[in-house]
């Protein structure tokens, strides 16, 4: 890809603009982690926000050892459950970006599944960010980058829950 730009030299003569070409070393289209490396640092910082039924994560990450501060907490202390920390680190595994990054994460409201749902959401669209011709297809194909949007039913008039009905009694 050539980049051109003109200079004006002198007014009055002929030839008064000077075309200077520059050569990209780069092939359009063709992104390696050496190359984003090389032009960018490696790894960037980024930040992503996720959601699930009635939590909010947002998340920065960082180049650093694969720490986790979760609302000033470590992962194992804010998630005791091995599920949840499991699915936290998903993003991660499926990159193989194991102890690359530092994490800080900041999760409000609804409970502890909802809120390990939304980290995993807003950690996977921060290394999306971070790094999208790398990233994006991988994590696209596990199904990362797509918000979970089921939520509680809500309750219905005339009936106990949502779909539950009174007690029928025919005489």
């Amino acid at each position: 890809m050539a980049e051109t730009t003109a200079e004006t030299v002198i007014e009055g003569d002929e030839s008064y603009e000077e075309i200077t070409t520059f050569e990209s070393e780069a092939v359009e289209g063709e992104y390696t982690s050496e190359s984003l490396a090389s032009r960018f640092g490696d790894p960037q910082p980024a930040a992503g926000t996720g959601r699930r039924k009635q939590s909010i994560a947002r998340v920065r990450i960082v180049p650093g050892s694969g720490k986790w501060k979760i609302n000033g907490r470590t992962l194992e202390g804010y998630f005791p459950n091995k599920v949840h920390q499991q699915e936290v680190n998903e993003p991660f595994k499926v990159l193989e970006l194991d102890n690359r990054y530092d994490v800080i994460a900041r999760i409000s409201g609804g409970g502890i599944s909802g809120q390990a749902g939304a980290l995993r959401l807003g950690v996977a669209r921060a290394l999306n960010e971070a790094d999208v011709d790398n990233n994006r297809g991988p994590l696209k194909k596990a199904g990362f980058l797509t918000r979970d949007d089921r939520a509680v039913e809500r309750k219905k008039a005339g009936l106990k829950k949502a779909r539950k009905a009174p007690q029928f009694s025919k005489r």
